[in-house]
């Protein structure tokens, strides 16, 4: 008797494909655990940044850097756009 539960290339590239979507989906930020905000620091533990000192380094984890500054560039000349009338602008 011949089985026909042998996987198909097509079978083969649906595994890979699986396998390396949840392997990839695993990654995220590097470095240590956040705490809890209701944590408290170890007593030999470096002290932390304060809030004003945090938010005035730049990061991809900081949406607030620059903030303040004043637009790079004035605002230009509204343009008609062809989804407008379904927008309501």
């Amino acid at each position: 008797m011949i089985s026909k539960n042998r996987l198909t290339p097509s079978g083969w590239a649906i595994i890979v494909l699986g396998v390396s979507a949840l392997a990839l989906g695993g990654c995220g930020r590097k470095g240590p655990l956040d705490l809890p905000p209701t944590a408290n620091v170890a007593p030999g533990a470096a002290p932390s940044d304060t809030e004003t000192e945090r938010a005035a380094q730049p990061s991809v984890f900081n949406p607030t850097y620059g903030s303040e500054a004043a637009p790079a560039a004035p605002r230009g000349n509204k343009r008609p756009f062809i989804l407008d009338p379904l927008l309501g602008n």
